[in-house]
């Protein structure tokens, strides 16, 4: 679907990063990304000329300190955010040129975002939630059903399909975050500190689900320092003060 989005490169410089997306099989390419935010009077640069290449079935972690701008390089990389300079190339799309419209259709089909306060809506049941992003896609109902229901007996919580979200405890309503960002069966999965507010148990059950998208050869990216998490990376990325500041290869043998 995602071939829908691509059109003829503009100039040079496109024709360049196309190139190294082919060559190098990148999944994600961001170049020269600058994001400011205005406070008052004052300007906070939360993404500092960060440059980043994401191959296929990478798993990387982004660690840095609280405000160090991981949230916001996360939502850039997957377009629920717009630079104020550079640009993003997600699975040979350059996004930072697609209107919102086309935006959302190809977040919706290409990424699966899991946010730290989980983000579920609050009117609908767990198994709602769920098949809330293939309803978007424009999956029939039964297919809708069957995988949502598929997926909810894959994080364990089959028998939970239509408890409300405050039913739930911290470490389901993740699950079933997780299971929502799965929905369309997306090559690329974001997650934003998702084991932040979990007790260990639920942190290691989460864990072994990001293990399982690894199999899959999900492109995954997570800011955390869940040193669980970091132990399936095979890159390890530090962040502060909006600038990449090390690089590390990770241990993961999985």
């Amino acid at each position: 679907m995602e071939k829908e989005f691509l059109e003829e490169p503009q100039d040079i410089e496109d024709i360049g990063f196309l190139e190294e997306i082919k060559t190098s099989n990148l999944v994600i390419l961001a170049n020269n990304l600058g994001k400011d935010y205005e406070i008052g009077d004052f300007i906070v640069r939360a993404v500092d000329d960060i440059s980043l290449r994401i191959k296929e079935s990478d798993f990387v972690i982004i660690k840095g300190p609280s405000g160090a701008g991981k949230t916001t390089l996360l939502n850039l990389i997957g377009g629920l955010d717009s630079p104020n300079k550079g640009v993003v190339y997600s699975s040979g799309v350059k996004i930072t040129n697609l209107q919102e419209e086309s935006l959302a259709t190809f977040r919706l089909i290409n990424v699966g975002f899991i946010f730290q306060n989980y983000n579920l809506i609050s009117t609908l049941t767990a198994e709602e939630n769920v098949m809330f992003p293939m309803k978007l896609a424009g999956m029939n109902l039964k297919e809708q059903r069957e995988r949502a229901l598929s997926l909810l007996k894959q994080i364990g919580l089959g028998d939970r399909r239509e408890h409300l979200p405050f039913q739930l405890s911290a470490g389901e309503q993740q699950r079933v975050a997780i299971a929502r960002a799965l929905a369309n069966d997306p090559p690329i999965i974001l997650a934003d500190e998702p084991t932040a507010n979990l007790d260990k148990k639920t942190s290691l059950f989460i864990r072994d689900l990001f293990k399982d998208m690894k199999k899959d050869n999900k492109t995954i990216i997570i800011a955390s320092h869940d040193d669980h998490l970091i132990e399936l990376a095979n890159r390890i990325i530090t962040f502060e003060d909006g600038k990449i500041i090390r690089e590390e290869i990770g241990n993961s043998k999985t």
